[in-house]
């Protein structure tokens, strides 16, 4: 019994040595690792007419400010306009009382009268007194002093004359006009007030709006270009935008005008040249003081090759694209001729590359590729920014 229970441990202990030796002696599985296609988009290259933009922060100018203020001094009878009221060159705004001016210029009427009546009967006797001269019936000085009257009688009419003339310019300042065409201000005074030649603070304002002016600043390194846009037969077209992003979906187009001035010094302390542009506003969306985003036309690149800036990759010398070869894909050098944010204008490729976006990271040249399943991007830049 003893012998057949060490038979069947000892067998026990062979069959489990036996499967243990094949289980760490059997040979290992081989790994087949396939060759993946590295997921990748892409944009087809097309030519065309690319304009170059350059951008400033502008201030919004009125053409015509003007303070109304009184000429001369008296009580403010009648105020004609209300705030914010649209006003013509011309139009009457206040009027100051006027019976004290009005009466210096009916006594300055009634003197000239005088004075012209005293100058007819003078007259009449100068000659006269010729005439009798002639037979010596007057003598010499009689004639010279009548002859003196004359000349004294019309110096006192002239004087008279000027001072009618003195009065109605006075009387004249009682009627306050709209020095220019524009918008009313907000009213400092109301009627009843006295006022006064040395008031600073005037009456209100008057602002033209439309046409108005953008000021803005650049760098120093626009001169010439900004000198050769004024210099055109046409003036480069301005755009004013709401906002700093001149291409963001929540920027609104204020205004659309012309480059008209640039400043006849550079700015040493900032490197910075001021112009300005003049733009029609019957909106009225452009409003003096109002800081805006321009955005001025400098250049026109014909047939240019442009990308988006993740399409390029640099390597250690130059740069580089992806350029779609079948289903993989090669290095391509190129020269970049210009850059910003949005887009960068390339040599070396052609129109109808197709170069890859976005999935470079896993890529060198002759990887096999897939191309997401979505129409290729193809860059839409007739209107996109490019800055000089």
């Amino acid at each position: 019994m003893l012998i057949r229970r060490n038979t069947a441990l000892i067998a026990g202990i062979l069959v489990i040595v036996v499967i243990a030796a094949w289980v760490f002696t059997r040979p290992a599985k081989t790994k087949l690792v396939a060759s993946t296609a590295v997921p990748v988009r892409v944009i087809n290259v097309v030519e065309q007419d690319l304009p170059r933009y350059v951008s400033g922060i502008g201030s919004v100018l009125s053409l015509h400010s003007v303070v109304i203020r009184p000429q001369i001094d008296g009580i403010l009878t009648k105020l004609l306009v209300k705030e914010g009221q649209l006003v013509k060159a011309g139009d009457l705004l206040a009027t100051i009382d006027d019976r004290s001016i009005r009466a210096s210029l009916d006594q300055a009427k009634a003197q000239l009268g005088e004075s012209q009546a005293q100058l007819q009967v003078a007259l009449v006797n100068l000659k006269r007194y010729k005439e009798l001269s002639i037979d010596d019936g007057v003598s010499k000085q009689t004639y010279d002093q009548q002859q003196a009257l004359v000349n004294q009688l019309k110096a006192t009419a002239q004087g008279n004359q000027a001072a009618i003339d003195s009065a109605k310019v006075q009387l004249s300042y009682t009627q306050i006009r709209s020095p220019v065409t524009g918008r009313v201000g907000i009213r400092t005074v109301d009627e009843g007030n006295f006022l006064r030649m040395s008031d600073t603070q005037g009456l209100f304002s008057v602002t033209q709006i439309d046409p108005i002016a953008v000021e803005f600043s650049l760098p120093q390194q626009m001169l010439p270009t900004l000198q050769g846009l004024i210099a055109a037969e046409h003036p480069a077209s301005v755009d004013a935008f709401l906002g700093a992003d001149t291409e963001g979906e929540h920027s609104e187009l204020l205004g659309e005008g012309r480059l008209s001035l640039i400043d006849n010094q550079i700015n040493s302390t900032t490197g910075t040249i001021r112009a300005k542009a003049e733009f029609r506003n019957n909106t009225q969306k452009l409003w003096p003081g109002q800081l805006v985003t321009i955005k001025i036309q400098t250049a026109l690149d014909r047939n240019a090759l442009a990308v988006p800036p993740t399409v390029v990759q640099r390597g250690l010398d130059s740069h580089f694209v992806y350029r779609v070869n079948g289903d993989k894909v090669d290095i391509v050098p190129v020269q970049v001729l210009y850059q910003d944010s949005e887009l960068n204008i390339l040599k070396g490729i052609q129109a109808g590359d197709v170069l890859v976006s976005d999935g470079q990271s896993r890529l060198k040249s002759g990887a096999k590729i897939e191309i997401l399943k979505e129409p290729p991007q193809v860059i839409q830049t007739a209107d996109a920014k490019v800055q000089p």
